[in-house]
């Protein structure tokens, strides 16, 4: 009973500030996406692919949550992409707190889209609101199929599902159509996206949506 209490006082604390985030990224135009998975599911890759793509048609950011390293806030920096990286020696999760706090590193007038690379962990991330306008939740191949109904609340949550790592499908027993099967009855709305950054396959039906996501929001924006 106590520990619901003191999880429900925490919650409404992050998302009082969840709330303050998303107008300060309404007030600046920037539309921003929030990743999360299993750790190893490959959402830098993703994003790694996603900036070839589309880097010279966007303005790009990025903040990457990781326990205590800085590896895959290098590859995005790497792409020549403002990044922040958040260390949270050992929490599984980001909060509202740290997107604000790491907003004040950004010139978020020179930002269209920014990336939140949350804590690799199908659980914890799920239960707090960043202030993102939308959820991806990203699935490997790798992990199985049995994800998606053992963690039923980051994809029925998500505005779309990215299936990662499709051409090592000859090698693993995952069942696709099954797997986008349980996806598109948990979550009617939420597009899903089987992909393979190694080989390209699919990448760009995940950009056009991304695209029309972006140009979307712009247009909205009156940009």
């Amino acid at each position: 009973m106590v520990t619901v209490k003191v999880m429900r006082a925490v919650n409404e604390e992050n998302d009082l500030v969840a709330t303050e985030v998303r107008q300060m990224l309404a007030d600046y135009r920037v539309v921003a996406l929030n990743l999360m998975s299993s750790p190893g599911s490959g959402k830098t890759s993703l994003l790694e692919r996603t900036l070839d793509r589309m880097g010279g048609e966007w303005r790009f950011g990025a903040i990457v949550g990781d326990l205590f390293t800085t590896r895959d806030a290098d590859r995005l920096a790497a792409r020549g992409v403002p990044v922040v990286q958040l260390n949270t020696e050992g929490s599984c999760h980001l909060t509202a707190h740290m997107i604000r706090e790491s907003l004040q590193e950004f010139d978020k007038d020179a930002l269209d889209c920014l990336f939140i690379e949350n804590v690799g962990n199908l659980v914890c991330p799920g239960g707090f609101d960043l202030g993102e306008d939308y959820r991806i939740a990203v699935l490997s191949t790798t992990e199985g199929g049995d994800k998606v109904e053992k963690y039923p609340r980051v994809f029925r949550q998500a505005s779309a599902s990215v299936i990662t790592k499709t051409d090592l499908l000859e090698y693993l027993d995952f069942d696709l159509a099954d797997v986008i099967a349980h996806l598109q009855l948990l979550n009617p709305e939420a597009p899903v996206f089987p992909l393979s950054t190694k080989t390209g396959e699919g990448m760009e039906d995940w950009c056009t949506w991304l695209r029309d996501l972006l140009a979307g929001a712009a247009s909205t924006s009156g940009v």
